[in-house]
Protein backbone atom coordinates (compact mmCIF):
# COMPACT_ATOMS: atom_id res chain seq x y z
CA UNK A 1 0.00 0.00 0.00
CA UNK A 2 3.39 2.08 0.21
CA UNK A 3 4.70 4.10 -2.47
CA UNK A 4 8.19 2.56 -3.76
CA UNK A 5 9.82 5.48 -2.84
CA UNK A 6 10.26 3.69 0.50
CA UNK A 7 13.35 2.06 0.42
CA UNK A 8 11.67 -1.46 2.00
CA UNK A 9 8.82 -1.39 -0.98
CA UNK A 10 8.43 -4.88 -2.37
CA UNK A 11 9.52 -4.38 -5.67
CA UNK A 12 13.21 -3.37 -4.10
CA UNK A 13 13.03 -7.26 -2.70
CA UNK A 14 14.62 -9.94 -3.96
CA UNK A 15 11.95 -11.88 -6.06
CA UNK A 16 11.70 -14.77 -3.78
CA UNK A 17 12.08 -13.20 -0.74
CA UNK A 18 8.99 -10.86 -1.58
CA UNK A 19 6.65 -14.36 -3.12
CA UNK A 20 7.36 -16.33 0.32
CA UNK A 21 6.63 -13.69 2.40
CA UNK A 22 3.79 -12.32 0.64
CA UNK A 23 1.46 -14.78 1.54
CA UNK A 24 2.61 -15.57 4.63
CA UNK A 25 2.11 -12.17 5.70
CA UNK A 26 -1.63 -12.95 4.55
CA UNK A 27 -1.82 -15.54 6.75
CA UNK A 28 -0.46 -13.73 9.54
CA UNK A 29 -2.73 -11.06 8.80
CA UNK A 30 -6.09 -13.28 8.78
CA UNK A 31 -4.78 -14.78 11.82
CA UNK A 32 -5.78 -17.94 10.04
CA UNK A 33 -5.34 -21.76 12.29
CA UNK A 34 -5.88 -24.97 10.58
CA UNK A 35 -8.41 -26.72 12.23
CA UNK A 36 -7.33 -29.05 15.26
CA UNK A 37 -6.50 -32.54 13.93
CA UNK A 38 -5.30 -35.37 15.79
CA UNK A 39 -1.89 -35.28 13.57
CA UNK A 40 -1.29 -31.34 14.32
CA UNK A 41 -1.66 -32.40 17.89
CA UNK A 42 0.97 -35.13 17.66
CA UNK A 43 3.27 -32.69 15.88
CA UNK A 44 3.24 -29.88 18.31
CA UNK A 45 4.14 -32.77 20.81
CA UNK A 46 7.15 -33.99 18.35
CA UNK A 47 8.41 -30.36 17.73
CA UNK A 48 8.60 -28.49 21.18
CA UNK A 49 10.42 -28.78 23.89
CA UNK A 50 7.46 -27.63 26.03
CA UNK A 51 3.77 -28.51 26.13
CA UNK A 52 2.14 -26.04 23.41
CA UNK A 53 -0.10 -24.09 25.15
CA UNK A 54 2.76 -23.21 28.08
CA UNK A 55 4.85 -21.65 25.22
CA UNK A 56 4.73 -17.77 25.65
CA UNK A 57 5.05 -16.66 22.12
CA UNK A 58 5.88 -12.98 22.76
CA UNK A 59 8.85 -14.24 24.51
CA UNK A 60 9.94 -16.75 22.35
CA UNK A 61 9.92 -14.32 19.25
CA UNK A 62 13.22 -14.13 18.46
CA UNK A 63 14.55 -17.63 20.04
CA UNK A 64 16.50 -19.69 17.30
CA UNK A 65 18.44 -22.57 17.45
CA UNK A 66 22.25 -22.36 17.54
CA UNK A 67 22.22 -24.66 14.46
CA UNK A 68 20.16 -22.63 12.35
CA UNK A 69 21.56 -19.67 13.54
CA UNK A 70 23.39 -18.61 10.01
CA UNK A 71 22.52 -15.08 10.32
CA UNK A 72 22.22 -13.45 13.98
CA UNK A 73 20.51 -10.11 13.49
CA UNK A 74 21.49 -6.80 15.08
CA UNK A 75 19.81 -5.74 18.60
CA UNK A 76 18.85 -2.89 16.98
CA UNK A 77 16.63 -4.72 14.33
CA UNK A 78 15.06 -6.71 16.23
CA UNK A 79 14.10 -3.67 18.39
CA UNK A 80 12.05 -2.06 15.57
CA UNK A 81 10.18 -5.55 14.88
CA UNK A 82 9.07 -5.58 18.36
CA UNK A 83 8.41 -1.88 18.32
CA UNK A 84 6.08 -2.72 15.94
CA UNK A 85 4.44 -5.88 17.03
CA UNK A 86 3.85 -3.94 20.46
CA UNK A 87 2.76 -0.49 18.95
CA UNK A 88 0.87 -1.03 15.98
CA UNK A 89 -0.90 -4.55 16.10
CA UNK A 90 -3.11 -3.55 18.96
CA UNK A 91 -4.45 -0.56 16.78
CA UNK A 92 -4.44 -2.80 13.12
CA UNK A 93 -6.75 -5.23 15.35
CA UNK A 94 -9.68 -2.42 16.22
CA UNK A 95 -11.82 -0.20 14.33
CA UNK A 96 -11.10 2.18 12.33
CA UNK A 97 -7.79 0.79 11.64
CA UNK A 98 -8.33 -2.47 11.18
CA UNK A 99 -10.31 -1.36 7.76
CA UNK A 100 -6.27 -0.19 6.89
CA UNK A 101 -5.41 -4.17 7.22
CA UNK A 102 -8.30 -5.34 5.48
CA UNK A 103 -7.53 -2.97 2.16
CA UNK A 104 -3.70 -4.20 2.72
CA UNK A 105 -5.24 -8.05 2.61
CA UNK A 106 -6.86 -6.93 -0.69
CA UNK A 107 -3.75 -6.09 -2.67
CA UNK A 108 -1.72 -9.06 -1.01
CA UNK A 109 -4.31 -11.26 -2.16
CA UNK A 110 -4.29 -9.27 -5.70
CA UNK A 111 -0.82 -10.31 -6.06
CA UNK A 112 -0.63 -13.78 -5.11
CA UNK A 113 -2.89 -14.35 -7.98
CA UNK A 114 -1.66 -12.78 -10.46
CA UNK A 115 1.95 -14.73 -9.35
CA UNK A 116 -0.48 -17.66 -9.64
CA UNK A 117 -1.82 -17.05 -12.92
CA UNK A 118 1.07 -15.90 -14.78
CA UNK A 119 3.11 -18.94 -13.58
CA UNK A 120 0.63 -21.16 -14.80
CA UNK A 121 -0.13 -21.85 -10.82
CA UNK A 122 3.27 -23.22 -11.11
CA UNK A 123 4.70 -20.32 -9.23
CA UNK A 124 8.53 -18.99 -8.85
CA UNK A 125 9.71 -22.49 -6.22
CA UNK A 126 8.26 -25.43 -4.10
CA UNK A 127 8.10 -23.14 -0.91
CA UNK A 128 6.32 -20.09 -2.75
CA UNK A 129 3.57 -22.40 -4.21
CA UNK A 130 2.43 -24.69 -1.41
CA UNK A 131 2.44 -21.08 0.45
CA UNK A 132 0.34 -19.82 -2.27
CA UNK A 133 -1.46 -22.62 -2.59
CA UNK A 134 -2.35 -22.64 1.18
CA UNK A 135 -3.62 -18.71 0.94
CA UNK A 136 -6.53 -19.45 -1.76
CA UNK A 137 -7.85 -22.43 0.39
CA UNK A 138 -7.95 -20.23 3.24
CA UNK A 139 -9.58 -17.54 0.82
CA UNK A 140 -12.26 -20.50 -0.28
CA UNK A 141 -11.45 -23.89 -0.18
CA UNK A 142 -13.68 -24.81 -2.84
CA UNK A 143 -12.87 -21.91 -4.96
CA UNK A 144 -11.52 -22.23 -8.60
CA UNK A 145 -7.81 -20.31 -7.24
CA UNK A 146 -6.90 -23.49 -4.97
CA UNK A 147 -8.70 -26.39 -7.55
CA UNK A 148 -6.17 -24.80 -10.79
CA UNK A 149 -3.18 -25.67 -8.21
CA UNK A 150 -3.56 -28.33 -7.51
CA UNK A 151 -2.83 -29.91 -11.25
CA UNK A 152 0.65 -28.12 -10.50
CA UNK A 153 1.82 -30.15 -7.52
CA UNK A 154 3.35 -32.94 -9.85
CA UNK A 155 5.75 -30.00 -11.15
CA UNK A 156 7.37 -30.67 -7.69
CA UNK A 157 7.43 -33.94 -7.01
CA UNK A 158 9.36 -37.04 -8.41
CA UNK A 159 9.61 -40.82 -6.56
CA UNK A 160 13.51 -41.25 -4.99
CA UNK A 161 14.85 -44.64 -4.58
CA UNK A 162 13.80 -44.62 -1.13
CA UNK A 163 10.95 -41.97 -0.62
CA UNK A 164 8.60 -39.33 -2.68
CA UNK A 165 10.59 -36.24 -2.82
CA UNK A 166 9.96 -32.42 -3.48
CA UNK A 167 12.33 -30.70 -5.41
CA UNK A 168 12.75 -26.90 -5.66
CA UNK A 169 11.78 -26.52 -9.37
CA UNK A 170 12.72 -27.80 -12.37
CA UNK A 171 16.13 -27.47 -14.29
CA UNK A 172 14.53 -28.57 -17.67
CA UNK A 173 15.99 -25.87 -19.64
CA UNK A 174 19.30 -25.59 -17.51
CA UNK A 175 19.51 -29.06 -18.78
CA UNK A 176 18.89 -29.58 -22.06
CA UNK A 177 20.86 -26.24 -23.09
CA UNK A 178 24.13 -27.90 -21.20
CA UNK A 179 23.48 -31.00 -22.79
CA UNK A 180 22.92 -29.19 -26.12
CA UNK A 181 26.28 -27.64 -25.66
CA UNK A 182 28.16 -30.36 -24.76
CA UNK A 183 27.08 -32.64 -27.57
CA UNK A 184 27.82 -29.98 -30.07
CA UNK A 185 31.52 -30.15 -28.83
CA UNK A 186 31.76 -33.64 -29.51
CA UNK A 187 31.71 -33.01 -33.07
CA UNK A 188 29.39 -35.72 -33.57
CA UNK A 189 26.64 -33.52 -35.41
CA UNK A 190 26.13 -36.58 -37.93
CA UNK A 191 25.57 -39.41 -35.41
CA UNK A 192 23.46 -37.51 -32.99
CA UNK A 193 21.18 -35.25 -35.50
CA UNK A 194 18.02 -36.24 -33.87
CA UNK A 195 19.06 -35.58 -30.56
CA UNK A 196 19.97 -32.02 -31.70
CA UNK A 197 17.24 -31.38 -33.27
CA UNK A 198 15.09 -32.59 -30.30
CA UNK A 199 16.80 -30.38 -27.70
CA UNK A 200 16.54 -27.26 -30.20
CA UNK A 201 12.53 -28.28 -30.47
CA UNK A 202 12.25 -28.02 -26.84
CA UNK A 203 14.05 -24.72 -26.55
CA UNK A 204 12.33 -23.55 -29.33
CA UNK A 205 8.80 -24.39 -27.68
CA UNK A 206 10.06 -23.18 -23.89
CA UNK A 207 10.79 -19.88 -24.72
CA UNK A 208 8.88 -17.24 -23.22
CA UNK A 209 6.77 -15.38 -25.88
CA UNK A 210 5.20 -12.36 -24.19
CA UNK A 211 5.44 -9.98 -20.87
CA UNK A 212 3.51 -10.73 -17.77
CA UNK A 213 0.03 -10.03 -18.40
CA UNK A 214 -1.28 -6.69 -17.50
CA UNK A 215 0.88 -3.80 -15.97
CA UNK A 216 3.21 -5.82 -14.88
CA UNK A 217 5.32 -3.08 -13.51
CA UNK A 218 3.05 -2.33 -11.04
CA UNK A 219 2.13 -6.03 -10.15
CA UNK A 220 6.46 -6.19 -9.15
CA UNK A 221 7.55 -7.82 -12.32
CA UNK A 222 10.57 -7.23 -15.26
CA UNK A 223 10.36 -8.08 -18.58
CA UNK A 224 10.40 -11.65 -19.81
CA UNK A 225 9.87 -11.86 -23.17
CA UNK A 226 12.14 -13.46 -24.84
CA UNK A 227 13.85 -15.22 -21.83
CA UNK A 228 14.15 -18.80 -20.90
CA UNK A 229 13.26 -19.55 -17.31
CA UNK A 230 15.23 -22.45 -15.17
CA UNK A 231 12.40 -25.12 -16.04
CA UNK A 232 9.66 -24.24 -18.99
CA UNK A 233 7.64 -21.77 -20.29
CA UNK A 234 4.58 -22.39 -18.43
CA UNK A 235 6.50 -20.92 -14.93
CA UNK A 236 7.24 -17.97 -17.22
CA UNK A 237 10.23 -16.26 -14.68
CA UNK A 238 13.17 -14.87 -16.26
CA UNK A 239 16.31 -16.17 -15.73
CA UNK A 240 19.66 -14.67 -17.01
CA UNK A 241 22.19 -17.29 -17.19
CA UNK A 242 19.22 -19.96 -18.33
CA UNK A 243 18.44 -17.05 -21.53
CA UNK A 244 21.70 -16.68 -22.05
CA UNK A 245 22.70 -20.79 -22.61
CA UNK A 246 19.14 -20.98 -24.39
CA UNK A 247 20.42 -17.92 -26.50
CA UNK A 248 23.45 -19.93 -27.27
CA UNK A 249 21.85 -23.35 -28.12
CA UNK A 250 19.42 -21.25 -30.49
CA UNK A 251 22.28 -19.46 -32.77
CA UNK A 252 22.61 -23.58 -33.81
CA UNK A 253 19.74 -22.26 -36.01
CA UNK A 254 23.15 -21.64 -38.49
CA UNK A 255 23.55 -25.12 -38.99
CA UNK A 256 21.36 -27.25 -41.67
CA UNK A 257 17.53 -27.63 -41.16
CA UNK A 258 17.94 -31.18 -41.18
CA UNK A 259 20.03 -31.22 -37.85
CA UNK A 260 18.70 -28.56 -36.20
CA UNK A 261 15.23 -28.15 -37.48
CA UNK A 262 13.57 -24.37 -38.52
CA UNK A 263 15.35 -21.34 -37.62
CA UNK A 264 14.94 -19.23 -35.35
CA UNK A 265 13.47 -15.62 -35.99
CA UNK A 266 15.35 -12.82 -35.54
CA UNK A 267 12.93 -11.21 -33.19
CA UNK A 268 12.98 -13.42 -30.73
CA UNK A 269 16.85 -14.03 -30.81
CA UNK A 270 16.36 -9.91 -30.26
CA UNK A 271 13.55 -9.97 -27.50
CA UNK A 272 16.43 -12.40 -25.49
CA UNK A 273 19.12 -9.73 -25.96
CA UNK A 274 17.24 -7.10 -25.04
CA UNK A 275 16.20 -9.26 -21.44
CA UNK A 276 20.25 -9.61 -20.83
CA UNK A 277 20.92 -6.10 -21.62
CA UNK A 278 18.27 -4.92 -18.95
CA UNK A 279 19.69 -7.16 -16.12
CA UNK A 280 23.43 -5.25 -16.17
CA UNK A 281 23.90 -3.13 -12.99
CA UNK A 282 26.25 -0.53 -12.92
CA UNK A 283 28.93 -2.05 -11.63
CA UNK A 284 29.03 -4.87 -14.68
CA UNK A 285 27.68 -7.29 -13.38
CA UNK A 286 24.19 -9.43 -14.14
CA UNK A 287 21.71 -10.13 -11.82
CA UNK A 288 19.48 -13.51 -11.96
CA UNK A 289 16.08 -13.04 -12.02
CA UNK A 290 15.39 -8.96 -11.84
CA UNK A 291 17.60 -5.52 -12.13
CA UNK A 292 19.81 -5.49 -9.02
CA UNK A 293 21.16 -2.24 -7.53
CA UNK A 294 19.16 -1.44 -4.24
CA UNK A 295 20.82 0.14 -1.42
CA UNK A 296 22.84 -2.79 0.15
CA UNK A 297 21.60 -1.66 3.55
CA UNK A 298 18.67 -3.48 3.38
CA UNK A 299 19.74 -6.35 3.72
CA UNK A 300 20.03 -5.39 7.31
CA UNK A 301 16.32 -5.82 7.56
CA UNK A 302 16.40 -9.55 6.39
CA UNK A 303 14.34 -11.13 8.99
CA UNK A 304 15.34 -14.52 8.46
CA UNK A 305 17.80 -16.10 10.90
CA UNK A 306 18.67 -19.00 7.85
CA UNK A 307 19.46 -16.93 5.15
CA UNK A 308 21.87 -14.33 4.49
CA UNK A 309 21.74 -11.88 1.36
CA UNK A 310 17.82 -12.31 0.63
CA UNK A 311 16.68 -9.53 0.62
CA UNK A 312 17.61 -7.57 -2.22
CA UNK A 313 18.64 -9.01 -5.80
CA UNK A 314 22.63 -9.64 -6.41
CA UNK A 315 25.03 -9.84 -9.10
CA UNK A 316 26.82 -13.38 -10.02
CA UNK A 317 30.05 -13.83 -11.11
CA UNK A 318 27.98 -16.91 -13.09
CA UNK A 319 25.63 -15.36 -14.64
CA UNK A 320 27.64 -12.65 -16.20
CA UNK A 321 30.33 -14.78 -17.96
CA UNK A 322 26.95 -16.54 -19.28
CA UNK A 323 25.63 -13.43 -20.89
CA UNK A 324 28.72 -12.05 -22.20
CA UNK A 325 29.88 -15.82 -23.43
CA UNK A 326 26.63 -15.56 -25.60
CA UNK A 327 26.50 -11.83 -26.39
CA UNK A 328 30.09 -12.06 -27.99
CA UNK A 329 28.32 -15.10 -30.16
CA UNK A 330 25.53 -13.34 -31.24
CA UNK A 331 27.61 -10.02 -32.08
CA UNK A 332 29.39 -11.65 -34.59
CA UNK A 333 26.48 -13.79 -36.26
CA UNK A 334 24.21 -10.50 -35.61
CA UNK A 335 26.60 -7.44 -35.82
CA UNK A 336 24.11 -4.83 -36.74
CA UNK A 337 22.18 -5.20 -33.80
CA UNK A 338 22.44 -3.20 -30.32
CA UNK A 339 26.66 -3.25 -31.85
CA UNK A 340 27.29 -0.50 -29.23
CA UNK A 341 25.02 -1.72 -26.91
CA UNK A 342 26.31 -5.11 -26.69
CA UNK A 343 30.17 -3.75 -26.97
CA UNK A 344 29.48 -1.56 -23.73
CA UNK A 345 28.44 -4.57 -21.71
CA UNK A 346 31.03 -6.79 -22.10
CA UNK A 347 33.30 -4.22 -21.42
CA UNK A 348 31.64 -3.15 -18.47
CA UNK A 349 31.28 -7.33 -17.38
CA UNK A 350 35.29 -7.34 -18.04
CA UNK A 351 35.37 -4.95 -15.38
CA UNK A 352 33.40 -6.97 -13.12
CA UNK A 353 35.12 -9.51 -13.04
CA UNK A 354 38.60 -8.47 -12.64
CA UNK A 355 37.33 -5.89 -9.50
CA UNK A 356 35.60 -8.70 -7.90
CA UNK A 357 38.02 -11.45 -8.23
CA UNK A 358 39.52 -12.00 -4.97
CA UNK A 359 43.37 -11.36 -4.26
CA UNK A 360 44.37 -15.50 -4.53
CA UNK A 361 42.96 -15.25 -7.73
CA UNK A 362 39.65 -16.91 -7.49
CA UNK A 363 36.07 -15.62 -7.63
CA UNK A 364 33.44 -16.70 -5.14
CA UNK A 365 30.82 -18.79 -6.44
CA UNK A 366 26.94 -18.87 -5.45
CA UNK A 367 25.60 -21.80 -7.18
CA UNK A 368 28.28 -23.73 -7.25
CA UNK A 369 31.13 -25.41 -5.48
CA UNK A 370 32.68 -22.56 -5.07
CA UNK A 371 35.93 -20.97 -6.05
CA UNK A 372 36.10 -23.64 -9.04
CA UNK A 373 33.26 -23.16 -10.10
CA UNK A 374 33.12 -19.55 -10.40
CA UNK A 375 36.34 -19.15 -11.41
CA UNK A 376 35.64 -21.68 -14.58
CA UNK A 377 32.58 -19.27 -15.24
CA UNK A 378 34.74 -16.48 -14.81
CA UNK A 379 37.59 -17.79 -17.19
CA UNK A 380 35.09 -18.81 -19.47
CA UNK A 381 33.55 -15.10 -20.11
CA UNK A 382 36.71 -13.56 -20.31
CA UNK A 383 38.11 -15.60 -22.46
CA UNK A 384 34.89 -14.48 -24.49
CA UNK A 385 35.80 -10.78 -24.02
CA UNK A 386 39.01 -11.75 -26.31
CA UNK A 387 41.42 -12.11 -22.42
CA UNK A 388 44.43 -13.94 -22.77
CA UNK A 389 46.93 -15.24 -20.38
CA UNK A 390 49.46 -13.12 -21.32
CA UNK A 391 46.92 -9.84 -22.09
CA UNK A 392 45.02 -10.04 -18.89
CA UNK A 393 46.27 -10.37 -15.27
CA UNK A 394 42.77 -11.19 -13.69
CA UNK A 395 43.33 -14.59 -16.25
CA UNK A 396 47.02 -15.60 -15.16
CA UNK A 397 46.39 -15.21 -11.39
CA UNK A 398 43.06 -17.64 -12.29
CA UNK A 399 45.00 -20.10 -14.08
CA UNK A 400 47.65 -20.07 -11.16
CA UNK A 401 45.27 -20.79 -8.28
CA UNK A 402 43.43 -23.66 -10.27
CA UNK A 403 47.12 -25.24 -10.75
CA UNK A 404 48.11 -24.86 -7.28
CA UNK A 405 45.08 -26.92 -6.70
CA UNK A 406 45.72 -30.10 -8.74
CA UNK A 407 45.60 -33.11 -6.63
CA UNK A 408 47.94 -36.08 -7.02
CA UNK A 409 45.40 -37.95 -8.90
CA UNK A 410 44.78 -34.90 -11.61
CA UNK A 411 41.69 -34.14 -10.27
CA UNK A 412 40.18 -31.38 -8.15
CA UNK A 413 37.73 -31.65 -5.35
CA UNK A 414 36.44 -28.83 -2.69
CA UNK A 415 34.36 -29.19 0.17
CA UNK A 416 30.76 -27.27 0.85
CA UNK A 417 33.16 -25.77 3.99
CA UNK A 418 34.22 -23.28 1.28
CA UNK A 419 30.93 -21.85 0.51
CA UNK A 420 30.58 -20.97 4.12
CA UNK A 421 33.44 -18.74 3.86
CA UNK A 422 30.68 -15.86 3.09
CA UNK A 423 29.64 -15.76 6.56
CA UNK A 424 32.69 -16.27 8.08
CA UNK A 425 33.94 -12.81 5.91
CA UNK A 426 30.71 -11.36 7.53
CA UNK A 427 30.95 -12.23 11.45
CA UNK A 428 34.93 -12.35 11.65
CA UNK A 429 37.33 -9.97 11.06
CA UNK A 430 40.00 -11.39 9.67
CA UNK A 431 38.18 -12.04 6.35
CA UNK A 432 40.84 -12.97 4.03
CA UNK A 433 41.92 -15.59 6.82
CA UNK A 434 38.95 -17.57 6.69
CA UNK A 435 37.13 -17.16 3.61
CA UNK A 436 39.41 -19.68 1.38
CA UNK A 437 38.97 -22.93 -0.44
CA UNK A 438 38.76 -26.12 1.70
CA UNK A 439 39.20 -29.20 -0.06
CA UNK A 440 37.20 -32.52 0.17
CA UNK A 441 38.17 -34.82 3.21
CA UNK A 442 41.03 -36.40 2.54
CA UNK A 443 41.80 -34.68 -0.70
CA UNK A 444 39.53 -36.65 -2.69
CA UNK A 445 38.98 -35.64 -6.40
CA UNK A 446 35.39 -34.57 -7.50
CA UNK A 447 34.92 -35.63 -11.30
CA UNK A 448 32.30 -32.39 -11.94
CA UNK A 449 34.43 -30.26 -10.05
CA UNK A 450 37.19 -31.67 -11.90
CA UNK A 451 35.89 -30.92 -15.35
CA UNK A 452 34.68 -27.31 -14.49
CA UNK A 453 38.56 -26.87 -13.63
CA UNK A 454 39.54 -28.44 -16.85
CA UNK A 455 37.40 -26.39 -18.97
CA UNK A 456 38.22 -23.19 -16.78
CA UNK A 457 41.99 -24.03 -17.58
CA UNK A 458 41.53 -24.67 -20.78
CA UNK A 459 39.73 -21.18 -21.58
CA UNK A 460 43.21 -19.60 -19.60
CA UNK A 461 45.12 -21.58 -22.78
CA UNK A 462 46.49 -24.05 -20.55
CA UNK A 463 47.11 -25.90 -23.56
CA UNK A 464 49.23 -23.59 -25.43
CA UNK A 465 51.44 -23.16 -22.25
CA UNK A 466 51.73 -26.55 -20.44
CA UNK A 467 48.84 -29.08 -21.55
CA UNK A 468 50.37 -31.70 -18.93
CA UNK A 469 48.23 -30.82 -16.03
CA UNK A 470 45.15 -31.13 -18.81
CA UNK A 471 46.19 -34.40 -19.78
CA UNK A 472 46.21 -35.56 -16.00
CA UNK A 473 42.51 -34.38 -15.75
CA UNK A 474 40.97 -36.38 -18.56
CA UNK A 475 43.26 -38.96 -17.90
CA UNK A 476 41.31 -39.33 -14.95
CA UNK A 477 37.94 -38.48 -15.96
CA UNK A 478 38.51 -41.09 -19.10
CA UNK A 479 39.39 -43.66 -16.25
CA UNK A 480 36.19 -43.06 -14.30
CA UNK A 481 33.87 -43.66 -16.86
CA UNK A 482 31.86 -46.25 -16.42
CA UNK A 483 30.46 -49.23 -19.30
CA UNK A 484 27.48 -47.87 -19.94
CA UNK A 485 28.84 -43.84 -20.46
CA UNK A 486 27.81 -42.45 -17.76
CA UNK A 487 29.83 -41.43 -14.61
CA UNK A 488 29.57 -42.41 -10.92
CA UNK A 489 27.67 -40.48 -8.58
CA UNK A 490 29.37 -38.67 -6.21
CA UNK A 491 28.83 -35.76 -3.48
CA UNK A 492 26.61 -32.98 -5.52
CA UNK A 493 28.52 -29.85 -6.22
CA UNK A 494 25.27 -27.34 -6.58
CA UNK A 495 24.94 -24.70 -4.26
CA UNK A 496 21.52 -22.93 -3.37
CA UNK A 497 21.95 -20.97 -1.48
CA UNK A 498 25.45 -21.35 0.24
CA UNK A 499 23.84 -21.10 3.50
CA UNK A 500 21.87 -23.91 3.27
CA UNK A 501 24.83 -25.76 3.25
CA UNK A 502 25.99 -24.85 6.98
CA UNK A 503 22.32 -26.32 8.16
CA UNK A 504 22.81 -29.34 6.85
CA UNK A 505 26.52 -29.93 7.58
CA UNK A 506 24.67 -30.41 11.32
CA UNK A 507 22.20 -32.52 10.28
Amino acid sequence: MMTNNFGSMPTKMWCYFRLVYMPMSYLYGKRFVAPISPLILQLREELHTQPYNEINWKRVRHLCAKEDLYFPHLLIQDLVWDSIYIFTEPFLARWPFNKLRKKALEITMKHIHYEDENSRYIDIACVEKVLCMLVCWVEDPYGDYFKKHLPRLPDYIWIGEDYIRCRTFGSQLWDTSLGLEASLACKLTDEIGPTLMKGHDYLNKSQVRDNPSGDFRSMYRHICRGSWTFSDRDQGWQVSDCTAEGLKCCLLSVMPPEIVGGKFEPERLYDAINVLLSLQSKNGGISAWEPAGTSKWLELLNPSELLEDVFIEQQYVECTASAVDALVLFKKLHPGHRKQEIENFIRKAVQYFEDIQRPDGSWYGNWGICFTYATWFALRGLAAAGKTYHNCLAVRKAADFLLKLQLDDGGWGESYLSCLAKKKKVTLSLCLVTQKFTPLEGNRSNLVQTAWTLMGLIHSGQAERDPTPLHRAAKLLINSQKEDGDFPQQRNCWSFPEDLYDTLSKL
